[in-house]
């Protein structure tokens, strides 16, 4: 049974591989490299390992169990009041990520919802699903939103929820609407 650290973020929970033995490294790639000196540690997903102290404002619990230890909705948070950037069901439900999990976030959707698929992102843009992301270019004074849809189609209950994130003057959610408005 493995043991993961759980981290909280402004858009969900994440995890990282907890290590407090040299026992628990064995079969890792850290297996030799890591010193009793240097544990507890834990393993991001970037490859690298890093010291562990419960003080991380970000730590949050301990989860001891197999396979993945956090579901969807707790590592992309569903209909989150401060959504900014993410995924958008046909239905207007919304999954948070921040500007760098977006394929993450896909996956992990698309495993829920449409099992056995590939091309996470194409396979969400298929199904009517609308990307979030951000639209700083790096000259911008602020980051912004922009409304990516694969058909260039949206549903009313996505045109309601842009609305309500205050997205609906947006120029590519106005021609959406204005390409759409007619079939709802």
């Amino acid at each position: 049974m493995a043991k993961y650290a759980i981290y909280r973020s402004k858009t969900g929970y994440y995890y990282r591989d907890y290590h407090e033995t040299l026992e628990s490294l064995k079969g890792t790639k850290f297996d030799g490299i890591i010193t009793e000196d240097k544990l507890p540690v834990v393993i991001g997903g970037d490859g690298g390992y890093y010291t562990f102290t419960e003080n991380d404002y970000m730590f949050d619990h301990f989860v001891e169990c197999e396979g993945v230890p956090l579901k969807l909705e707790q590592m992309f948070f569903k209909n989150q009041d401060t959504f900014k950037l993410g995924w958008m069901s046909p239905e207007g439900d919304t999954y948070s990520c921040d500007y760098t999990s977006h394929t993450k976030c896909a996956q992990m959707i698309v495993d829920k919802y449409f099992p056995g698929s590939s091309l996470p992102e194409r396979t969400l843009g298929k199904a009517g699903w609308l990307k979030i992301i951000d639209s700083w270019d790096g000259t911008q004074r602020e980051h912004g939103q922009f409304v990516y849809s694969l058909s260039g189609k949206l549903t009313k209950r996505q045109a309601d929820k842009l609305f309500d994130l205050g997205l609906y003057d947006n120029p590519e959610v106005k021609e959406m609407i204005a390409d759409c408005e007619d079939s709802w």
